[in-house]
Order: C-alpha cells, then structure tokens, then sequence
C-alpha cells in the first residue's frame, strides 16, 4: 500500500490535491514537476530550499497522493487548480515559482493569470510552446505513441499487472519486468521511453519504494496520458496569454550544458524576457536538473529568494 501522505489533502470542491510544505520565511517557494513526475521528484531540493523559507511542493491531480481531477488536463486547467490550491492552503502569496520541464508551462500560465502569485520564476529545461503548439508530424507521432501506451499502462493496473512488473523490478529482474511491459504495450515500449518518468535510482530508498507503487496504479496512467494528449492545447494556452516582456521579475532559467543549440536559445532567450533575467548553464546534468544537479537548482532558487528579499 502507498503510505500516508507526507503532507495534507487540500479540497478544490471537485478532487483534493496533495501539498507538502517545509521551513518557514517568505516569500515562498512553491514547485511544480515534469510531465510524468510528482512532489517525489523534489525530494533532493526541497530541504535545501527550506533552509531558507518556505518551500511547498505538490502532486497535479491523478499524480502522488492527489486525486484524480476534471479533464482534459491542460497546463491551463492545472495552473488554475494549483492557483486555488494556494488560496486555500493559505500559502503566502507572493511566491517563487519553480517548474521543470512540463512544470515551467504551467508555472508560466500562473504568473501570467495571477500576477499576484509570482514574486519571481525559476524555470528548469522549460518546455517551450514553440515547439507543441504546432507541432511537426514527428512530434505528432510521439504525442500519439505516449497517449497510446498511457492507455496500456492503465489497463495493465487495473489487471493487476502493473504491480508484478514494480515487484519485478525491485527484486533486480529488469528482462522480465520489460517482457511483460512488451506485452501489455504490445511491443510499443522502447528503452527511451522510460525517459519520460524521473530516474528512480536517484531518489532516497522510500521515495523509490513509494514512487514505484504509484506508478502501478490507473489514475497515474489516466492523468499523464491526458497532459500528453492535450499538450498542444496546453503550448497554445502559454503562447497566446504568457507576455513577451516580463518586465523587472526576477526570472531564472536552468539549462543542462549537454542540451542541444535549439534548447540553448530558447532557454536564453526566454531569460532575457526581464531585465532581472538569468541564463545558468548547470554541468554534469541532463534533463533531470532536480536529481541530477539538486544542489545547483537550490542555489538558483535561494538566489532568487535573496533577489525578492532585496528589493522589498
């Protein structure tokens, strides 16, 4: 069974949403997390963070401890959910807000609704509207494949099989936990698909223990399946409402240096939106900044904290 939550169970009215919350200060710090990641995969930033204030981390609905919310889950839908969420933790407002990946749509999205919330942005490898809002028939095959296998991974939970390959995989046995996968995803599953969820070797013993246990369960497969399908919706969503000029907010963006040029510029570019913009290149790192480099994401974002503190 998963254990009880780190955190509480906040009700929206339609589903509750898991927040966990660390440290005390102000401003705030409040972090959203790749396309199939969960408040798990800040497990190595998050004491950092609160070190010096507030830090809280969540699980979108369907992900973590959350339950499962209205669809079709767009970036718009979930920064509104996440807006209300705050309102009724009462978590002080304004806040540094931090996304990765997936998370940087959606943190852009709040910022750009709710200019109350957003004392400053740190944004990791951001997923870039450009890229889904009209995507190329490439992209378009690989939105399909994700919504697809997304539709076997919840078939396979509810048949029970999802656990015997988690079981598999905890004893060691990797052949055989990908020769079932092989089955249920009749044969569409390849080794860089598995990309997609957080390296679980990095994360602490019981973080893995608990991450792998949600991963066999339907509600995760629906809501990623359902973020998958409606990304492009989700990239016009930040295209059209997200400003051109950011103005004088403190903006970080994080980039892996092994990123390819096109992830370079963008992530550049996207800096240079505010006068108070900043572009770190983070070494040793690939597209897992929070697990891969914790130490340089908590020194970006107490950075910015510092940066807000200053100028009130």
């Amino acid at each position: 069974m998963v254990p009880p939550p780190p955190g509480r169970l906040v009700d929206l009215g339609t589903h509750r949403l898991h927040l966990r919350c660390l440290g005390e200060g102000r401003p705030a710090v409040v972090f959203d997390a790749a396309l199939g990641a969960s408040s798990l995969s800040w497990s190595l930033v998050l004491p950092g963070v609160a070190a010096a204030t507030r830090a809280c981390a969540y699980d979108r609905a369907g992900f973590g401890w959350s339950e499962p919310g209205p669809r079709p889950r767009t970036a718009g839908r979930i920064a509104d959910e996440l807006h209300e969420l705050l309102r009724r933790a009462r978590v002080p407002l304004p806040c540094v807000l931090v996304g990765h990946s997936f998370g940087g749509l959606v943190m852009r999205l709040l910022a750009a609704r709710h200019p109350d919330v957003a004392a400053g942005l740190v944004l990791l490898e951001p997923a870039h509207p450009d890229d889904w809002a009209q995507p190329s028939e490439e992209r378009r095959r690989l939105i399909a494949r994700g919504v697809r296998l997304c539709g076997h991974g919840a078939v396979a939970a509810r048949l029970g099989l999802a656990r015997v390959v988690a079981a598999l995989v905890s004893s060691g046995a990797l052949g055989a936990a990908r020769a079932i996968v092989r089955v249920v995803s009749r044969g569409g599953l390849r080794r860089e698909d598995e990309g997609i969820l957080a390296p679980v070797s990095k994360l602490p013993p019981d973080a893995r223990a608990v991450l792998r246990r949600m991963w066999t369960e339907p509600r995760f497969f629906e809501a990623l399946g359902s973020q998958i399908e409606a990304i492009c919706e989700s990239a016009a969503q930040v295209a059209q409402e997200a400003p051109l000029d950011y103005g004088d907010l403190p903006l970080v963006v994080l980039t892996a240096a092994a990123a390819g040029e096109r992830r370079m510029q963008a992530d550049a570019a996207l800096a240079a939106r505010s006068s108070r913009g900043r572009h770190v290149i983070v070494e040793h790192s690939g597209h897992w900044l929070p697990l891969d480099a914790p130490a340089a994401v908590v020194d970006a974002i107490v950075a910015t904290v510092e940066d807000v503190r200053g100028r009130r």
